[in-house]
């Protein structure tokens, strides 16, 4: 059994009815996480060394801490010999990102990124779907939804910062989505919204993608607009957050086109594409998983036990921090940004 400590409760109720995994401790230095620990029957420590050096040191950590502590606590934690699974970002930029790969490698540690979207049976069915569609040409999406002022108060605060915004807190899900289901973005062009909180963290933005294998993209974010079009929304995957079942993906293939996650796959009658005919349309079943969260946790376990390989390792999870870098950067400049895919 694999000893897991943790910080993020969403992540502990993965754990706790596991039969391969077990919580060792939690560590986390706030006043309100006694009452968490308590919670969760396990130890607490105030910091990542009293808990290396205890004798509750655990075989692995899951890392829920805000995105610029990502980095620091991972190293450390690689350094201390544990495997890592960290929430995404893996960092707030690709330089901090690389140096922890490399830490990760020097180590000879496990280093997988959260992006626990790849389990949510929408994305797996989605993605046993796309032969089905042909050649896929031209995908849009959309995330867009309001957060209300209180999301970025006090302990999290820090959402208001420039290392915050819907960019890489939102978007670096969609776009590890979009590298898991095709291929690498190669090119991105951005048009920044206006500002309405008056915040360092950017709000929203229209983007334009190139991948690797010609398909184009356009999505448009928005965390400050009344939309049931998220994947949130969409999938139910979040239970703060009431599930609509609208639209977020439209994925346009040769042969047929797919909704998500309303699955519905429209088609022309006996295969005669023309704009002459009425397209028909079915609803693909949708195969009921475990919580994405759960699934990760098992996929984290048997990677670290040799008999799976990281679904999102760092590299990929860097990936994600490479793109959205370029989206910033591009809602700077107002300028196209090549991505190198090396």
């Amino acid at each position: 059994m694999q000893q897991i400590y943790i910080h993020g409760p969403r992540h502990a109720e993965a754990i706790l009815n596991d039969t391969c995994v077990e919580l060792a401790c939690v560590v986390d230095s706030s006043p309100a996480a006694e009452a968490v620990a308590e919670k969760l029957k396990c130890p607490l420590f105030k910091s990542v060394q009293v808990m290396l050096a205890s004798s509750h040191r655990p075989d692995a950590a899951l890392v829920c801490t805000p995105n610029h502590s990502h980095v620091p606590i991972s190293k450390e934690l690689l350094e201390g010999g544990l495997h890592v699974l960290c929430e995404k970002p893996i960092s707030v930029d690709v330089a901090s990102g690389q140096k922890l790969v490399l830490n990760r490698e020097t180590h000879n540690r496990h280093l997988l990124i959260g992006h626990h979207r790849r389990f949510n049976r929408y994305v797996v069915t989605t993605k046993k779907l796309l032969p089905s569609l042909g050649q896929i040409v031209p995908v849009n999406g959309v995330w867009t939804i309001y957060k209300p002022p209180e999301y970025f108060d006090s302990p999290t605060e820090w959402r208001r910062l420039a290392t915050a915004g819907v960019v890489l807190i939102n978007l670096s899900h969609e776009i590890d989505i979009l590298h898991h289901l095709f291929e690498p973005i190669i090119r991105v062009f951005a048009e920044k919204s206006a500002s309405q909180r008056g915040h360092a963290a950017e709000e929203g933005a229209a983007i334009t993608l190139r991948l690797k294998n010609g398909i184009v993209d356009t999505f448009l974010v928005s965390d400050a607009v009344v939309s049931p079009h998220n994947f949130e929304s969409g999938t139910g995957g979040n239970p703060t957050i009431p599930k609509v079942g609208q639209d977020f993906y439209r994925i346009f293939g040769s042969s047929a086109s797919l909704s998500v996650p309303q699955m519905m796959k429209w088609t022309h009658p006996d295969g005669v594409n023309t704009w002459n005919s009425r397209p028909h349309y079915e609803i693909l079943e949708v195969p009921e998983m475990k919580i994405p969260f759960k699934l990760q946790i098992e996929h984290f376990v048997k990677v670290i036990r040799g008999e799976e390989k990281p679904s999102c390792s760092g590299i990929e999870g860097l990936r994600a921090v490479l793109v959205c870098e370029a989206i910033r950067k591009s809602m700077q400049d107002n300028l196209p940004v090549d991505i190198s895919v090396d």
